[in-house]
């Protein structure tokens, strides 16, 4: 019997229980008409057989001519689909869009283009998993967003950047290495929620990864990219801005000079000659002391269109990321970090060109527990736009800590910006909808390494399927994204789905609840932003503070009295975020420095809330843990084993945030706890 680890994340295809279903299944499996063929079809095709054969019991047969009896049809040949499937919703699908559809004995899996139909065998797969009826299937899916990535932080020495699963699955010892069993069954797992670009590497280029670009790796980068163009994911990589002075020896990357314009050209052309499909490249600039078109008086669409119009030459895309800021000095309350993407961005609205996507991150700061949306979202009218969010645990407990963070994404994609009146959240903006823009999309920072179970905590493996199930429909629920993930993962007995997924859902808030209160952020230990430091950034360069004074807590950041980062929201947005009334609580001490006597809508004062929110939290943590414990025989042993671990550690992570931040807050203010309990 094969041991369990969690390798095979929600691909375990395990066998159906439910006898009355199974035997539903059978007659439609036995056989399968495949209409055409091709590598990723092929690729489809072992998947559905693979599936069915684990699942069912069966071997199905496969041929390419239409059988009498039931059976499966999967394929893109219009003239032979169009009769099961109809011509009207047929011709409505995208390039990766798919049906999947019943008629009478035989259900039609069907799309437009070779994936289409690899991404429809994934999902029928997902209903056979979770034991769904399939005799009265109709169901049409077309990707909301054109770009669904992933972004690896990995380095060529293998190391990866806020990595928490182990060391890199693409390099060691400053050489491409990779298992290629492994890195087709990742690209399995990406494709089977929807990815279809990755980014190979850290968006920090340093001297070594900047020759990946060179002849001396694309031999090997071509051979990854070999893998998952099987499975419909294209390669990016991530460049250093100043390549053309450290790989190609000019004397300046100024992106106006002839010479510097010239060697982008040379050099895509070079990669294509090993990536025929090569997706383009990331940038980070002018950032945290990485180069930029600032060195030469430049803009960043300066920077931006030197490099993208190299790769439009071939129809690649430039993904250039948004976060830039200045170092500031803590005395300073008027500076504001949140304020400076759109600050730096907003002006150049319109001067990018077409292939250029704008890569901003989901809040003005750093991925923290709690943050607002952008404003640069609804800023940007003339710009293609791409949603980048952390999936890696880096300010959420480094994969240590349970924080599933999809009911924070929905918030994120839910958000409405106003842009172009009511309505215009942010998943229409990444889109492209509102604004009418070729391109955009949602990238996620890969939170995967070489430990067996691919994210170090078990449970993590969530958000990597839920980023990818959002990124294809942001429209999906927490909830039905979290059930679906949690029956495909640990079967569908309905203790164990009820059991697990309310705690994933409930997970994020209690995280917070332990750390950082009301949107305030930024008490970590600096580096390496785990466990709890209340002052760790308070009179750092990063202006990343709290003020927090005898008197209260909080950055006002109000046009009456602050540094004015609200108006940089459309008005029915600022005018929410102004108001020390309207200003949801969560967020409060975000947008307004406020006495810690002061009332939240709760009722509750500020600083009781502080020492509620952690008293609460670390017993929340406590019921995690025994509700897991209540799962003994019904996990394997060991995927049992690593989470109990893992949240034997939250427990006194949690306990380590509650002393110190009421400790803290305690001293600060002088106000003590309503219910007397013990503050140190």
């Amino acid at each position: 019997m094969e041991i369990e680890n969690g390798y095979k994340c929600w691909l375990r295809y395990k066998n159906v229980e439910d006898q009355s279903v199974l035997s539903s299944y059978r007659p439609f499996c036995r056989n399968i008409t495949v209409t055409k063929t091709s590598d990723i079809i092929n690729y489809a095709l072992d998947e559905l057989i693979d599936g069915i054969s684990s699942m069912c019991s069966i071997v199905p047969t496969v041929t390419d001519e239409f059988v009498e009896e039931a059976g499966l049809v999967i394929g893109t040949d219009r003239s032979k689909i169009i009769d099961i499937v109809g011509k009207e919703a047929f011709e409505s699908l995208d390039r990766e869009g798919y049906m999947i559809k019943t008629v009478k004995s035989k259900i039609a899996i069907a799309g437009k283009s070779d994936l289409g139909i690899l991404y429809g065998v994934f999902h029928f797969l997902r209903i056979l998993q979770s034991e769904k009826s399939i005799t009265n299937l109709d169901i049409f899916e077309n990707p909301q967003n054109k770009i669904r990535m992933i972004d690896h932080w990995d380095n060529l020495d293998g190391t990866i950047e806020r990595g928490y699963a182990g060391n890199s699955i693409f390099y060691k010892d400053n050489k491409v290495s990779f298992d290629q069993r492994r890195i087709k069954d990742y690209a399995r797992l990406l494709s089977s929620i929807g990815i279809n670009a990755i980014s190979l590497n850290n968006v920090n280029v340093r001297e070594n990864e900047m020759r990946l670009i060179t002849k001396t790796y694309l031999t090997d980068v071509a051979k990854i990219a070999d893998i998952f163009r099987n499975y419909g994911i294209k390669i990016f990589l991530s460049v250093n801005f100043a390549s053309p002075t450290y790989v190609g020896k000019l004397l300046t990357s100024d992106p106006l000079d002839f010479s510097v314009k010239d060697w982008w050209k040379g050099k895509v052309r070079e990669i294509y000659e090993y990536i025929p499909d090569f997706g383009g490249f990331i940038v980070k600039a002018d950032s945290e002391y990485t180069s930029g078109p600032f060195a030469y008086g430049r803009t960043h669409a300066d920077g931006a269109n030197t490099i993208a119009q190299a790769l439009g030459q071939f129809g690649s895309l430039l993904i250039w990321r948004a976060f830039v800021y200045k170092m500031q000095d803590w005395r300073d309350r008027k500076t504001d970090r949140a304020k400076a993407a759109y600050e730096f961005f907003k002006p150049l609205d319109g001067k990018f060109l077409d292939n250029v996507i704008l890569q901003i991150k989901n809040g003005p700061m750093d991925f923290q527990v709690r943050e607002p949306v952008s404003p640069l979202f609804g800023a940007m009218e003339s710009t293609n736009q791409m949603l980048e969010l952390q999936i890696t645990q880096e300010y959420t407990g480094h994969q240590i800590d349970l924080c599933y963070l999809v009911p924070q994404w929905k918030e994120v994609f839910d958000f409405d910006t106003y842009a172009a009146g009511r309505g215009s959240k942010v998943s229409n903006v990444v889109s492209g909808k509102t604004f009418k823009r070729p391109y955009g999309g949602v990238a996620g920072v890969s939170n995967v390494g070489d430990d067996p179970n691919w994210t170090g905590h078990p449970l993590a493996q969530a958000n990597l399927y839920g980023f990818g199930r959002l990124a294809w429909n942001p429209n999906l629920s927490s909830e039905d994204i979290t059930n679906e993930w949690t029956k495909l993962t640990f079967g569908n007995n309905p203790e164990v789905v009820k059991t697990i997924s309310e705690m994933l859902l409930s997970s994020w808030r209690i995280y917070e609840s332990y750390t950082s209160p009301l949107g305030v952020g930024w008490m970590v230990n600096p580096g390496i932003h785990y466990g709890p430091n209340v002052d760790g950034y308070e009179y750092s360069k990063w202006g990343t503070y709290h003020y927090a004074d005898h008197e209260g807590i909080g950055v006002d950041r109000t046009k009456a009295t602050g540094t004015d980062f609200i108006s940089q929201y459309r008005p029915q947005v600022a005018e929410i975020y102004e108001s020390l009334e309207k200003c949801p609580d969560e967020l409060l001490l975000f947008f307004h420095h406020v006495p810690y006597t002061h009332r939240l809508k709760s009722g509750k004062t500020i600083i009781q809330h502080i020492y509620d929110s952690h008293f609460d939290g670390v017993e929340k943590v406590i019921e995690m843990k025994e509700k897991w414990i209540g799962l003994k025989d019904h996990v394997d042993q060991i995927i049992f084993n690593e989470v109990l671990e893992r949240f034997e550690l939250q427990l006194k992570n949690a306990i380590e945030w509650c002393d110190v931040i009421n400790s803290y807050f305690w001293r600060k203010s002088g106000i003590k706890d309503e219910f007397g309990r013990k503050i140190y």
